[in-house]
C-alpha cells in the first residue's frame, strides 16, 4: 500500500495503524451549480449502449427524413373487425402493428434497396434476400429492437403473436440476444405515447426505419369532398449514401396504397 495515500488522522498529521486498512475517501461531484441545485443521473448499463448506438447511426450515415401520411379509415375498420375473433380463436390482441410490418414488407419487396446495410470497409450495399423486421420496444432506461424473423412468411396472427412476446421478454429483460440480432429494416412506435411525426434514429448498418405516428381524426378531400378519415402518420429516415430521396419516395407511395387498402394485405399471406 501506497503510505502517502492513506489518511492521516493521528497527531500532527501522523499516519496510525488504523489508518492504513481505511477505504481511501472518495471525492464527490457538488449537485450544484452557479444557478442551484442539480441531480447527477449515471449513464449506466442498457441507457448507455443505447446512447452509443445513437451516437454511431448519427456519425456513420447521411440520414434524411422524410415525411407522408396515410388515410387509413378502412385498415381501423378491418382492425376492428378482426380483433374479435382473433382474440377469440388465437387468444392475440390485435394491434396495429401486425397490419403494419406486412405492409412494409410487401414495400420492401417492390423496393429492396431499402431492405439493405451498409458494408463500410468493403463499401458495399449489401441488399438483403429475407425480411426481418426490427420493432423498437420502448423499456425504463433505453431501447431494444427485437427482431421478427421472415416477416414475409408469417400470417396476420403469427406476426400479432411474436410481437406482443418479443416485446414482452424486452420489457421483462429476458429476452434472448439472438433476437436482436439479424435486422433488416426496422420501425419505431412514438404514436403510442402521443406523437405524430418525428426524425427517427437509423438502426446502424441498416439503411432504413419507419416512424409510426397516433392515428389521428383529420380533414381530407375524397372525391371532391371534405372528410373527417383516420389519418395515419409516417417518418422514414434513411441514409442517403445508400440510395435517392425519389426511392425512399417510391417506397413510402406503395406503403401508403398498401395501407389504404388493406384487403391487399390479407392476400397470399403464407404461414398460419
Amino acid at each position: 500500500m501506497d503510505i502517502t495515500a492513506a489518511k492521516a488522522s493521528g497527531p500532527s498529521g501522523q499516519v496510525l495503524g488504523s489508518d492504513l486498512g481505511a477505504k481511501p475517501s472518495v471525492k464527490t461531484v457538488p449537485k450544484f451549480d452557479i444557478y442551484g441545485y442539480v441531480d447527477r443521473v449515471p449513464i449506466r448499463g442498457i441507457r448507455r449502449t443505447t446512447a452509443k448506438r445513437m451516437l454511431e447511426s448519427q456519425a456513420r450515415t447521411a440520414a434524411v427524413t422524410s415525411m407522408e401520411q396515410a388515410d387509413v379509415t378502412r385498415l381501423v375498420g378491418m382492425r376492428e373487425r378482426l380483433k374479435g375473433p382473433m382474440k377469440e380463436q388465437k387468444g392475440v390482441n390485435l394491434t396495429y402493428m401486425p397490419f403494419i410490418v406486412t405492409a412494409i414488407v410487401r414495400a420492401l419487396k417492390l423496393h429492396p434497396l431499402l431492405n439493405s446495410m451498409i458494408d463500410d470497409e468493403r463499401e458495399e450495399l449489401v441488399i438483403k434476400k429475407y425480411y426481418n423486421i426490427g420493432v423498437a420496444v420502448a423499456i425504463d432506461d433505453g431501447l431494444m429492437v427485437p427482431v421478427i424473423k421472415a416477416a414475409d412468411q408469417k400470417s396476420l396472427w403469427e406476426l400479432a403473436e411474436e410481437i406482443a412476446s418479443l416485446a414482452k421478454t424486452a420489457q421483462e429483460r429476458k429476452i434472448d440476444l439472438a433476437d436482436l440480432k439479424g435486422g433488416t429494416f426496422s420501425i419505431t412506435n412514438y404514436g403510442v405515447f402521443g406523437g405524430t411525426y418525428g426524425t427517427p434514429i437509423i438502426n446502424y448498418p441498416e439503411t432504413a426505419i419507419l416512424g409510426i405516428g397516433r392515428i389521428m381524426d383529420a380533414p381530407l378531400v375524397v372525391e371532391g369532398t371534405m372528410k373527417v378519415r383516420k389519418v395515419l402518420p409516417l417518418s422514414l429516415t434513411f441514409d442517403h449514401r445508400a440510395y435517392d430521396g425519389a426511392v425512399a419516395a417510391k417506397f413510402l407511395r406503395d406503403l401508403v396504397r398498401l395501407l389504404e387498402n388493406p384487403e391487399e394485405l390479407l392476400l397470399n399471406m403464407e404461414g398460419g
